[in-house]
């Protein structure tokens, strides 16, 4: 299972490149992933939101500290392929929960600040999800699997 997890953590770092890549992109030219009126990768890639701390309404778009989500997602993706090689199983659950609730802030962001959809923030929603439930699996195998250890030992 822990080739799974990392498997799928590595479908998340490469969902994350391919939005940092659109990132990085001139908002004047159409992003690879511009479908329709709702579905648009650049719109949502170039808002306020796109990067940690969100900026403000009246800041330079070039001036501040500001980290891409993009980039965080990179990294927390890294992290959870790292720990899920490790077999360290807690870790990876708080991680994917983590990824889970920020991936959740920003689709509701998405959904009902922006108006616009990311079909790379979209996916990547649904891999945190499948780690996480898949952790979450596991977890509990694990537990069940010491409690009868724990009853066979009485």
């Amino acid at each position: 299972m822990k080739y799974l997890v990392a498997l799928l953590a590595v479908a998340g770092i490469v969902v994350s490149v391919m939005a940092l890549r659109v990132h990085y992109m001139d908002p004047a030219l159409a992003p690879p992933c511009a479908v329709t009126e709702k579905f648009d990768c650049g719109a949502v890639n170039h808002s306020r939101f796109a990067v940690f701390p969100p900026r403000t309404f009246d800041e330079d778009p070039k001036a501040g500290h500001h980290i891409p989500v993009a980039a965080l997602g990179i990294v927390g993706y890294a992290l959870i392929a790292v720990l899920a090689l490790m077999g360290r199983w807690w870790l990876v659950f708080e991680a994917a929960q983590i990824g889970f609730l920020f991936a959740a802030f920003l689709s509701y962001i998405e959904a009902y600040v922006l108006e616009k959809w990311c079909i790379y923030c979209l996916w990547s929603q649904g891999i945190v999800t499948a780690i996480l439930l898949v952790t979450v699996g596991i977890l509990v195998v694990r537990w069940r699997k010491g409690r009868r250890l724990s009853v066979a030992e009485r």
